[in-house]
């Protein structure tokens, strides 16, 4: 039976690189996949799920409007990074493709944003995914990394703003729940 699996951590754990390892696992056995990310995450270009490793491919984007039972037919695996930025329309409809249509769905995402607060996404995925799974980060202190801390031009926390704001290791910091509230 296919499920939808809900692969979750804080910034800078692999969640990207563990994706594209899992496309290229099911190509190599023959199978066709269809990856996904956010139209919003513009770091390293549109349409693009890169890992800080190096490796990347092109992917199709979602935004607001995307109907995924529309889109998505005739493939083995469907993988979405940066799935925070679901809708919760779109997280039901991930379900239904791996419950009625039989496509197992791999979502990557961060669970909450730089305040602690869920990412609308994340949520949905936590309340609706068959799978959870936490993908492990350390923090700088050694402990493991739950939270994410937005950071100013200066490496200064910010701690007020936007939900959004995209940006890599310029823009972002992983932090265990201590630093968190510490720093």
């Amino acid at each position: 039976m296919a499920k939808l699996y809900f692969r979750y951590s804080a910034m800078n754990a692999g969640k990207s690189t563990a994706l594209l390892q899992v496309a290229h696992n099911y190509e190599e056995q023959g199978q066709q996949v269809k990856l996904y990310t956010a139209a919003i995450d513009n770091r390293y270009g549109v349409g693009l799920i890169t890992s800080r490793l190096g490796a990347q491919r092109n992917a199709e984007v979602f935004d607001s409007d995307t109907n995924f039972l529309e889109q998505v037919s005739g493939v083995a695996c469907l993988l979405v990074d940066e799935s925070q930025f679901l809708s919760s329309a779109q997280v039901s409809q991930l379900h239904q493709l791996a419950q009625v249509r039989g496509v197992p769905v791999i979502c990557y995402g961060l669970r909450s944003d730089f305040r602690g607060e869920p990412f609308p996404g994340s949520a949905y995925l936590l309340a609706l995914a068959d799978d959870i799974e936490e993908i492990k980060n350390i923090c700088t202190c050694g402990k493991k990394a739950t939270m994410n801390i937005r950071v100013d031009d200066q490496g200064r926390r910010i701690r007020e703003g936007e939900q959004v704001s995209i940006g890599g290791n310029e823009r972002y910091r992983q932090a265990c729940g201590r630093c968190f509230y510490s720093a």
